[in-house]
């Protein structure tokens, strides 16, 4: 598992983009539609804002990359508590898991890509 993004889940993406824009300096990389801009740091992780209600609710955490979602899941679905099952997403695949405190744990795959 590589860390590539913190998603920081926000109430109003527009004003969140300005605030990391404006007010810290940083710089947006990419967008994909109008609920998701990953902002770019100074080191390989980026942010990524999301201004979708689910989000909201599950919180804050980092994003890993994995080999295969669909594997890891599979070899952990037992042990782990998932909070949402594997999916598509335009790169690949994406699910969530909580480590023992509920901190969610988003990882995802590149297999489209």
């Amino acid at each position: 598992m590589r860390l590539v993004f913190l998603s920081q889940p926000v109430k109003d993406i527009k004003k969140a983009v300005a605030f990391y824009r404006d007010v810290l300096g940083m710089e947006e990389a990419w967008r994909e539609g109008d609920h998701t801009v990953a902002i770019q740091t100074s080191s390989d992780v980026q942010i990524l804002l999301e201004d979708e209600e689910v989000e909201l609710e599950i919180g804050a955490g980092g994003i890993y990359v994995v080999d295969s979602v669909d594997k890891f899941y599979n070899d952990n679905m037992v042990r782990l508590t998932f909070i949402k099952e594997p999916r598509d997403i335009p790169p690949g695949r994406y699910a969530i898991f909580s480590d023992v405190s509920g901190n969610p744990i988003r990882i995802i795959d590149m297999t489209k890509q």
